[in-house]
């Protein structure tokens, strides 16, 4: 049963698509800042609704058990997250990076990602931004940013799901009956 349910939403989805009448996409990104905001936007939205929904008292969670040796915590992998958005803009802004974001930074993380988002520009992609993290450009270290949010946005899509948590964005998404 499960399989022609698969079947049939797969054949409807490629159907409609090839046949024009999918749903229309978002209206073309007016300039470069908007291009990188389209998927940064929702993956920044994605993570936060993640991590709000961690009940506080589950944040010190560490998977256990083999292949978990020296994982960070579910807070420390959100401290992470955001003391590397913040280094990645600082050094892409030309500024000193915090240090030791490995192990979530010396300080409260800032949001900057945002701000040299809205100041990238068709002058400005190419334009160096060596420091420890990577030595190569604005539009490679903005990419860089997107990459690493959700890398660590799959590892704590596990950690609340060992914690029975539904992460919010698979919520509204499940499309398939549970099977029973």
């Amino acid at each position: 049963m499960r399989s022609r349910v698969l079947f049939v939403l797969l054949l409807s989805a490629t159907l409609t698509t090839r046949f024009g009448r999918a749903q229309q996409p978002p209206s073309a990104p007016a300039n470069i800042a908007d291009s990188i905001n389209f998927i940064w936007k929702d993956v920044q939205k994605d993570f936060i609704s993640l991590a709000e929904a961690m009940p506080e008292d589950k944040w010190s969670f560490r998977p256990s058990g083999a292949g978990f040796k020296d994982v960070r915590t579910f807070a420390e992998q959100v401290k992470h997250v955001a003391c590397a958005n913040e280094a990645w803009a600082k050094q892409i802004d030309g500024q000193k990076p915090p240090e030791r974001c490995d192990t979530g930074g010396p300080n409260p993380a800032k949001t900057m990602v945002d701000t040299t988002i809205q100041q990238s520009n068709r002058d400005n992609l190419m334009q160096p931004a060596p420091g420890p993290y990577w030595a190569a450009n604005r539009i490679s270290g903005l990419m860089a940013v997107v990459w690493h949010v959700s890398d660590h946005y799959g590892q704590l899509v596990e950690y609340l799901r060992m914690n029975g948590i539904v992460p919010p964005a698979s919520r509204s998404r499940s499309l398939l009956p549970t099977q029973g």
